[in-house]
């Protein structure tokens, strides 16, 4: 157990998403014991033990699912062939696990610290990102060069410096990285014409699925904190896999 918890601290400092299984009641024939601890990566490789078997299977099976919904769950299984949470092991006890995701924080990169980038890393830090400002101009960035290579499958990147060449070119050197989200600000004229750059070169199905823009949700709002805030709820809808739909639009649908 010793060495899930040192893994686990590790994990944490790595910033490396894990989810821990505790064995909490344990009621029966089992080979699980109260305590017993397995510690679990997205990838599936694991340490620790909650009894091996089948019992052990579904455990890892359950983390996964605790990585996709990000909340910690409580799960039942029953050591049978049949009946209620029945996992068709033969033992005849029951066991209580409970499984908690430990989920890095997530990053969002802005590459142009100005008017709207000031708000919007604010605001981001407030909803939980950990904010990287990139700005040629020391006052207005944490870095003043990209560094693709700090970019994971957890970086939300953000383009809004104050001309188009900055961005494609910005756009062009993170075709390479994980980022799921690249969002870049401008109008409709300035995104075609990236695009149709891109397209040219052979690029543009690398931003399949990745690429917004123009950036944000249509929030009606103009001055920059509404217009970061607009960016960021576009962010937080791709991030969730959220519909951008008023909650009350099914209510307002059931009256009519």
């Amino acid at each position: 157990m010793l060495d899930v918890l040192k893994e686990l601290v590790s994990a944490i400092e790595s910033r490396e998403p894990v989810a821990l299984a505790t064995v909490i009641n344990v009621e029966g024939a089992s080979p699980a014991r109260a305590g017993f601890k397995l510690l679990v990566w997205p990838d599936g490789h694991f340490v620790g033990n909650v009894g091996g078997g089948e019992l052990e299977k579904r455990v890892r099976e359950a983390a996964q699912e605790v990585f996709l919904e990000g909340v910690a769950k409580e799960v039942r299984y029953s050591l049978r062939e049949e009946g209620e949470n029945a996992i068709g092991t033969l033992c005849g006890g029951d066991v209580t696990v409970f499984v908690e995701p430990y989920l890095t924080q997530p990053g969002l990169l802005i590459v142009g610290g100005g008017h709207i980038g000031q708000p919007l890393s604010e605001i981001a830090r407030l909803a939980g990102y950990d904010v990287r400002v990139v700005d040629a101009k020391p006052e207005r960035g944490d870095h003043g060069v990209m560094v693709p290579d700090v970019i994971t499958p957890n970086t939300y990147v953000v383009l809004i410096t104050e001309d188009h060449i900055t961005d494609e070119q910005a756009l062009r050197d993170l075709l390479p990285t994980p980022a799921p989200y690249i969002g870049m600000i401008g109008s409709q004229r300035k995104i075609r014409m990236v695009l149709d750059h891109l397209r040219k070169d052979g690029l543009e199905d690398a931003l399949a699925g990745r690429f917004h823009g123009p950036i944000g949700l249509d929030l009606g709002g103009r001055e920059p904190a509404q217009i970061a805030l607009a960016i960021l709820a576009e962010i937080e809808m791709v991030r969730h896999g959220g519909s951008g739909r008023p909650r009350s639009e099914p209510l307002r649908e059931q009256r009519s």
